[in-house]
């Protein structure tokens, strides 16, 4: 596994849009490997995990069991192997890059790699309680970019600020709401980039609770996650994080989001009437 991911990490510090895109595919094909089951129930691991096809995802108590992915979660407890770390420099360079066609497209596939990979190591997501991070997602948010990418970049968004105070905390600081309500607010945003910048906002303005820094899983699958020893989440020091962090509620949000934009009563009653998230839970 190691191999795999020093080779994607080389290709994907590249300038070079194929190889970049090389490095892309080889590890979302190691992802599928370790989430997926193939066709035949079960993954060959002599096969290369670029041509692998998988079908159907893996239940959650059948991936933390899987010997792959137990691996896989304690290498991205240390810098080295950190896959975020490396999707994160690669989306630097490529915005650093001439802007075309096929830059946009793999600007996107490493999007998706990313919120792939905030979902399946929780701890990364503590990347973005640094500004520079955070400030390179708002750099994609701008009018200029197809609204493919803008898209993703707020399921991103909502992803690395997910049970993450302080992260919300960099997003306010970094002047992240006047990004959004500007996108919200721009006449040539899309239907599909203002309905995302909706469901943003709705996520944006939850009350938010007293929880761990780094995202968990539940108590049950915790158990069976490596959190110790050589490469522990313990040794992945991303973040000084700051215990004494400021939560607050769905008005003190509201407070903040009414600076952006004026008609903030007319937004919350939208939200009442459409219900974005009625059901979801929680």
């Amino acid at each position: 596994m190691e191999s795999l991911l020093s080779l994607s990490f080389s290709n994907i510090s590249s300038r070079d849009a194929v190889k970049i895109r090389k490095g892309l595919r080889q590890i979302e094909g190691l992802l599928a490997q370790i989430c997926l089951s193939s066709i035949k129930g079960g993954s060959n691991r002599r096969t290369s995990v670029v041509d692998i096809l998988p079908t159907t995802c893996k239940k959650i108590d059948e991936l933390v069991e899987d010997p792959a992915f137990y691996e896989f979660f304690r290498l991205q407890d240390g810098f080295e192997w950190n896959v975020t770390t490396h999707l994160i420099t690669c989306l630097e360079r490529l915005l650093s890059m001439h802007s075309n066609t096929a830059n946009d497209t793999l600007l996107l596939s490493a999007l998706n790699l990313l919120q792939g990979m905030l979902l399946l190591h929780p701890p990364s997501r503590a990347l973005f309680s640094r500004e520079i991070y955070m400030n390179l997602l708002l750099d994609l948010l701008p009018p200029s970019l197809p609204p493919s990418i803008q898209s993703a970049t707020l399921i991103v968004l909502v992803i690395a600020l997910l049970d993450n105070p302080q992260n919300v905390r960099v997003f306010e600081a970094a002047d992240g709401l006047l990004a959004v309500s500007a996108l919200l607010q721009d006449p040539d945003t899309t239907r599909m980039v203002r309905s995302k910048v909706l469901e943003f906002l709705y996520f944006y303005l939850l009350p938010e609770r007293d929880i761990s820094p780094a995202g968990s899983y539940s108590t049950d699958t915790a158990r069976k996650i490596p959190t110790t020893g050589s490469g522990s989440s313990a040794d992945l020091s991303l973040t000084d994080f700051d215990e004494r962090c400021i939560l607050r509620t769905g008005r003190e949000k509201q407070r903040l989001l009414g600076r952006h934009i004026e008609s903030i009563g007319e937004l919350m009653a939208e939200f009442e009437e459409s219900r974005i998230f009625e059901g979801a839970g929680g």
